[in-house]
């Protein structure tokens, strides 16, 4: 049985901040997927908004690779472009650059 976080389930302008936080090198990609993964694991993660759960859908799994040494599944154009589609799905303008 996966127990939820601890914590309140994150808001869109946190999802964002993952995004944007991967796309700067300010967190890895295993730091990122596990922070999702908290959420997408449990069994009742309170997530009522269906845009942060799309955001966090992609959000874990983000460091899979297509093999032992070998690139990650998702480049970081494929991320970029889904900060930017979540954004608009979010309704928050771009207001960092990527």
């Amino acid at each position: 049985m996966n127990t939820p976080p601890s914590s309140d389930p994150p808001t869109r302008a946190d999802v964002e901040r993952k995004f944007v936080d991967l796309l700067d090198g300010l967190s890895t990609r295993d730091e990122v997927d596990r922070w999702a993964a908290r959420w997408v694991g449990a069994d009742d993660p309170g997530v009522e908004d269906d845009v942060v759960w799309d955001g966090l859908m992609l959000l874990c799994g983000i460091d899979m690779r297509h093999g032992p040494g070998e690139p990650y599944l998702h480049d970081c154009q494929q991320i970029s472009d889904w900060l930017s589609d979540f954004r608009t799905s979010a309704g928050i303008g771009d207001l960092e650059d990527t």
